[in-house]
């Protein structure tokens, strides 16, 4: 069994790739809600909603994001009816909203809602959020304080980042499959998919309890680094990592994650960067335009962390132990 913990397009790719080199009924991912909010009355799950499609071959995969069947007749009439458009919702997108919608308020739990839903449109992998309860992700910007998606989708990304918060992180439970499957000897591995750390891994650790069960677990941790040479594959990353202060660099990343990983992936243009990174690294090509890439890197991940159990065998676990 392996974990991976993912936000939305670049972990949805590696997901993907793991859930074809393996039996997908092996893998869980366990999937950032921090950017979920209610927007024309609907409960929305961005992330989930991104790892589901990609899974299910529904996916766009030009823009990583949204269905690859879609139709836009609602944002059409709803732009001429002078609505609320800055948020796109596709005809076949909104039909998930609203089933959501009505099951979150008839008392379902979203991971209940999320399981059915991706039985449905034919996900192998299970798919679960990192927590039932609420949690928002919010920034401090020049703008003041701005909700996650006002910033990446209403503003661009544009405003300039000091801070984040995870709000509700504190009071919330993370998901009971996530947190028995960290303690369970089948485990072979638990994945840091190249998502943003601040927004789409850093939500899952700001959770009470995620931190101690993933330092406890016996299998290794890996991650893969969300930039190369600098520069972030998709989104926000490496601006935002400027903005507060920080060398955008694939060895940084690896920092904010030192106290978990036993490895760590970075791409071929940043093999100089291992010498600064306090984990097992392993040179790949981390980047996935095609089927095949996805595939490839997930089977360079999977041999890393059978490596890093080999040498656990032998006595040479590398992670830090609390």
């Amino acid at each position: 069994m392996i974990i991976a913990l993912s936000g939305g397009v670049g972990g949805a790719k590696l997901a993907l790739g793991l859930s074809r080199i393996m039996p997908p009924e092996d893998l869980l991912v366990v999937v950032n809600t921090g950017d979920d909010f209610e927007h024309l009355g609907l409960s929305i799950s961005p992330d989930i909603d991104t790892v589901a499609y990609t899974l299910s071959g529904l996916a766009n995969r030009e823009v990583g994001w949204g269905r690859h069947d879609e139709t836009w007749s609602f944002m059409e009439t709803m732009e001429a009816l002078g609505g609320d458009t800055w948020f796109r919702l596709g005809d076949r997108d909104l039909a998930l909203h609203v089933e959501r919608t009505r099951r979150l308020r008839n008392g379902e739990s979203l991971s209940a809602v999320t399981a059915d839903l991706c039985r449905r449109m034919g996900v192998g992998p299970r798919v679960v959020p990192m927590t039932d309860d609420p949690v928002r992700t919010r920034l401090l910007t020049d703008l003041g304080w701005l909700d996650f998606q006002e910033y990446f989708v209403h503003r661009r990304c544009e405003p300039v980042v000091s801070q984040l918060q995870f709000q509700g992180a504190g009071a919330a439970k993370p998901h009971p499959a996530f947190i028995a499957a960290l303690a369970d000897p089948a485990l072979e591995a638990v994945v840091i998919c190249p998502s943003n750390p601040f927004i789409s891994v850093e939500p899952i650790l700001a959770i009470p309890g995620v931190r101690d069960a993933l330092m406890a677990c016996k299998a290794p941790i890996i991650a893969v680094s969300p930039i190369i040479a600098g520069r972030a594959v998709k989104g926000p990353t490496a601006k935002m990592m400027t903005e507060l202060g920080m060398d955008p660099s694939a060895g940084t990343v690896a920092q904010r994650y030192a106290d978990l990983l036993d490895g760590y992936v970075i791409d071929h243009a940043d093999m100089a960067e291992v010498v600064s990174i306090d984990a097992r690294v392993t040179l790949a090509q981390t980047l996935m335009t095609t089927m095949e890439d996805r595939e490839a890197l997930a089977k360079i991940v999977v041999e890393a962390a059978a490596t890093l159990r080999r040498r656990e065998m032998h006595g040479l676990r590398h992670r830090r132990v609390p």
